[in-house]
């Protein structure tokens, strides 16, 4: 029953959709010129329309252009920022670095100097000995 009166309404729809389209051509067979004019006046106005959406969007691209370069240059200067104070640590690491090495050294020449005190007495004994010694 239900799909009856919905094919009964679905008919009747197309009935008046195509009385409609009837007297469209009909009222436009009677405009004559009329009729072509107000296509080529619509054709106009749409292709206005596009060229407007054509001109925002290549505005918006320019647009988005711009926002991307200024967020770029300003990583840019961030990361070369941070370069720089990063530099600046090392360097002034570097001489606290220099010194400390100066320091070790001089330790390890210091106790080296020593050893070779301590024990230079035995190695001119060693030397003498086997100068001294002749063997057959």
């Amino acid at each position: 029953m239900l799909n009856l009166s919905l094919s009964l309404i679905h008919l009747q729809l197309a009935v008046i959709l195509q009385q409609l389209h009837w007297n469209i051509i009909a009222m436009e067979a009677n405009r004559g010129q009329n009729g072509i004019q107000l296509l080529l006046a619509a054709e106009q106005e749409a292709q206005h329309i596009v060229n407007a959406a054509r001109n925002a969007k290549m505005a918006r691209l320019k647009q988005a252009k711009e926002e991307a370069d200024k967020e770029i240059a300003e990583f840019r200067a961030h990361m070369e920022a941070e370069f720089q104070r990063k530099l600046a640590e090392s360097s002034g690491d570097s001489g606290a670095n220099v010194k400390r090495l100066e320091h070790e050294t001089e330790e390890k020449i210091n106790l080296l100097k020593t050893e070779a005190a301590r024990i230079s007495q035995d190695v001119v004994r060693m030397l003498l000995r086997h100068v001294t010694t002749v063997k057959n």
